[in-house]
């Protein structure tokens, strides 16, 4: 305060020094006066010409505009439109494959997020000729939609009465076998297109990510197109030549300030975070622990604790937390030497197809060096059509041919891919390294590889006790492939890096939440029995806390019953100390934990449930318990609810039949949950 009233003093004197010999009383009245009439104009006159800028800037007019693919179809002359649901990227990659294709058959295709369109809009479909809408949709959770499908999921429900009898469709749904509602979004959407009229061209594709998704989508594919040309009269041109969606630019003399160094959405977003935080716009989060949980053996499982303070995050116990991981800089550096080129060099990408909603494949402008560390996919396997458009650039013609042939549905180019590519986990360093003919340019490179994912991990801790931190379990991946490479997870070995303080700076993680239906029973007197062996525990750290604070605000809590498994005690019992106390506390009511390796027969968790069926069988018929599963899809659930419908046979006086359908309706009835990957 003395800074301000010091300066105002400066500011008076002079005034009052100059007031006196120049001006009377009545002189301040009149200047006085006209000096407020003129504000009182200048107000009154700009009241009104802000009121209909306010409204002009209202108008829906341009909403409706970007909103209408109808039109933006009819503007660039395009009659296939592919609509994707696609949760880590793969269904908008299909949407993208088959957009391009039509080009090759003398078509023209958009691809397109149902999330950015007024879905609605499928009844005028018919207004284009030859028109055909295509779905790719992924199923996700437990047969859920995609984030981005949500709204046309809802719509697709909500419209009885919409008549989409002049619309062309077809639908590739994306899934995986092991889970209970295998291609639930895709079955739905194609039954409920049907339902409102729509004219279904082609077979609904089932692809089974438990299997090969990639062959799944080429065989449909091969087969789709030519029912496509039969269905609308027109023949393919035979133009089998890559046909690139963006063109290169160099950037010479661009301000550094303009470059995307990492940023997920708006330019300089790490360095200015503001709420709310998503999936486009994530949090930095610092990591204040970590620390590996297992005592010995040769894995690395392990606990970090991310500080959301002053966020404003909000999460509950049994949601994801999503965190976007970096390339490892070595392998980075290896395609960057391989190819002979600057990895620095500043670039842009961009869309040929100016009404593109898509400007770029990835945030530009950026460096080579930062869209293979943050945006790229470089570990995964590539998918054949990556091989079919680098093929061009391999000098070798045998070299040339086996690519074509990977990418192509006959059985033998499909088992050598199966081998060469999958069975030998080959990833794009690995192919340049064995394939010394093939030298793609760059650019090509990173507009066919596609987009590094988020990755989702079940938050293991509450935010009733921890309100402003957010814990994660995950065990790193490391393995050894066919070829002797050793390939690396890129999420848990990154992970496993992010020091608490890395050079005298803190270590931070980009992160979002995803909320899930993988809750507490809203009565907090229902027994809850809870089976996660490994990190399949996360959640249910989260679960014990959050009932443990609620006996201690008084509350009356029902049964708490943990099922664990792991290796051997002494080994990889993780969270031994949490659990045991819990349980010395009564927050656990039993826990039982299964060693599957310190004896010569394995134990599994499924194993002590039938041990315990007795108390199982009560909890669930007579108590209203509810059951929550979290860890691998594929063997553990699986043997879980088979142990489920045994006691219920046993002890329920229930054939096979009835036991499958009691679970089932358990599952309908929210009392059966699963948080479950392959």
């Amino acid at each position: 305060m003395t800074d301000m009233d010091a300066e105002t003093s400066t500011h008076t004197e002079p005034a009052v020094d100059e007031e006196v010999p120049l001006f009377s009383n009545l002189d301040l009245f009149l200047f006085s006066l006209i000096v407020g009439l003129v504000i009182y104009w200048f107000m009154s006159r700009k009241k009104p010409e802000h009121i209909p800028e306010f409204k002009k800037l209202d108008t829906p007019a341009p909403t409706t505009r970007e909103t209408s693919f109808i039109e933006k179809m009819k503007k660039t002359g395009k009659n296939i439109i592919v609509f994707y649901g696609s949760q880590t990227g793969t269904g908008e990659e299909f949407s993208n494959r088959l957009s391009k294709d039509a080009q090759r058959y003398g078509m023209k295709g958009m691809a397109a997020d149902p999330e950015e369109y007024e879905m609605g809009e499928l009844a005028r479909l018919s207004e284009i000729k030859n028109s055909l809408a295509i779905f790719c949709m992924a199923t996700y959770g437990e047969g859920d939609p995609t984030d981005n499908a949500q709204d046309f999921y809802d719509w697709l429900q909500e419209n009885d009465d919409e008549d989409l009898s002049g619309l062309n469709y077809t639908v590739f749904a994306l899934g995986n076998k092991t889970y209970e509602h295998y291609n639930a979004m895709g079955k739905y959407v194609d039954k409920r297109l049907e339902e409102l009229g729509a004219k279904r061209i082609f077979d609904l594709g089932l692809g089974d990510d438990d299997g090969n998704l990639e062959e799944d989508f080429v065989s449909w594919r091969e087969q789709f197109w030519p029912a496509v040309c039969e269905h609308f009269g027109v023949e393919a041109l035979g133009d089998e030549s890559s046909i690139r969606q963006y063109e290169l630019k160099e950037h010479t003399d661009l301000n550094m300030n303009k470059v995307y160094t990492g940023e997920i959405g708006r330019l300089k977003s790490f360095e200015v975070q503001k709420p709310p935080f998503d999936s486009k716009n994530p949090f930095l989060a610092p990591v204040t622990v970590n620390r590996r949980l297992n005592k010995g053996g040769d894995r690395h499982l392990m606990h970090l604790e991310l500080d959301i303070t002053g966020s404003k995050i909000r999460y509950e116990s049994g949601d994801h937390v999503a965190v976007f991981p970096t390339n490892d800089s070595t392998l980075v550096n290896k395609l960057g030497q391989i190819l002979g080129v600057d990895l620095d060099v500043v670039i842009s990408l961009n869309n040929l197809d100016e009404e593109s909603n898509k400007k770029h494949p990835f945030p530009c402008p950026t460096t080579y060096r930062t869209a293979l560390t943050h945006y790229l996919d470089i570990t995964h396997p590539p998918r054949t059509n990556v091989l079919y458009e680098l093929a061009q650039y391999a000098s070798d013609p045998k070299d040339q041919e086996n690519m074509r042939k990977m990418a192509s549905s006959s059985p033998e180019g499909k088992a050598l891919y199966q081998s060469w590519v999958l069975g030998a986990s080959r990833n794009i360093l690995a192919i340049l390294e064995d394939m010394p003919s093939l030298r793609p340019p760059v650019d090509h490179l990173c507009e066919l590889l596609p987009r590094l994912q988020a990755r989702y991990y079940s938050i293991a801790s509450s935010s009733k006790v921890h309100p402003n931190s957010i814990h994660i379990c995950a065990v790193v991946v490391e393995y050894e492939t066919a070829t002797g490479r050793i390939n690396k997870g890129v999420a848990t070995n990154w992970l496993k890096n992010k020091l608490v303080t890395d050079n005298g700076h803190k270590s931070t993680v980009p992160m979002y939440i995803r909320k899930s239906q993988f809750r507490l029973p809203f009565k907090t007197t229902n027994p809850v029995i809870m089976i996660g062996p490994g990190t399949g525990i996360a959640p249910f750290m989260g679960f014990i806390q959050e009932r443990g604070w609620l006996k201690q605000q008084g509350k009356e809590v029902g049964e708490t019953v943990m099922f664990f498994g792991c290796r051997h005690k002494n080994e990889d019992y993780i969270y031994q100390e949490e659990l045991e106390e819990a349980e010395k506390n009564g927050v656990l009511t039993q826990l039982n934990v299964a060693f599957s390796r310190d004896q010569e027969q394995k134990v599994y968790v499924q194993h002590l449930m039938k041990k315990n069926k007795e108390d199982i069988w009560k909890l669930i018929h007579s108590d209203n318990a509810h059951i929550y599963v979290c860890g691998d899809a594929k063997n553990m659930a699986k043997d879980v609810q088979t142990a489920l419908h045994e006691i219920g046979e046993e002890l329920g006086g229930m054939t096979r039949t009835q036991a499958t359908d009691y679970i089932k309706k358990l599952m309908t009835k929210g009392r059966y949950s699963q948080d479950v990957w392959s």
